[in-house]
């Protein structure tokens, strides 16, 4: 594992990963963090789906879409009620992912529009206003793909 702290710039890079580091951080709990913080597609997808839970999203739907195509491979699907809280939803999950495991997403749509995706590559989040979801029935679309989580 190869590392460089910045005292002065308050961060330590890992292996190409930039983690904050505060003043009485345990550098070394730092680093095994961040090796750990290898995590499976699965098993982020999961740890969004608790996130979005934390926010009251709802019609919550984590598909794997494996078997269908190359662009990803889950598909987590959700709803909120207002633009405040799918502004919320996108934060959380962007911050919580940025700051746990390093991963930064491509955005598109806003919550002006009803309806954010967030690709992190083999995971893409839809988030959705209750209208577009509807509209667009995307899981109608899918429906060949396997739900992993379905949370109503």
């Amino acid at each position: 594992m190869v590392y460089a702290l910045y005292r002065k710039q308050r961060i330590l890079v890992c292996n190409g990963v930039v983690k904050p580091y505060h003043k009485g951080s345990n550098i070394e709990s730092i680093m095994l963090n961040l090796r750990d913080n290898q995590m499976e597609p699965a098993d982020v997808a999961r740890r969004v789906i608790s996130l979005v839970e934390d926010k009251q999203a709802h019609d919550i739907v984590l598909l794997d879409i494996r078997q269908l195509t190359t662009i990803a491979d889950f598909f987590v699907i959700c709803s909120g009620d207002n633009e405040r809280q799918l502004r919320a939803i996108v934060e959380y999950i962007d911050d919580t992912l940025h700051h746990e495991l390093g991963l930064n997403p491509r955005i598109e749509g806003t919550p002006a529009t009803g309806w954010i995706v967030m690709d992190y590559g083999d995971m893409v989040i839809h988030v959705f206003g209750d209208a577009q979801r509807e509209f667009y029935q995307i899981e109608r679309i899918w429906n060949k793909a396997v739900p992993v989580v379905v949370v109503q």
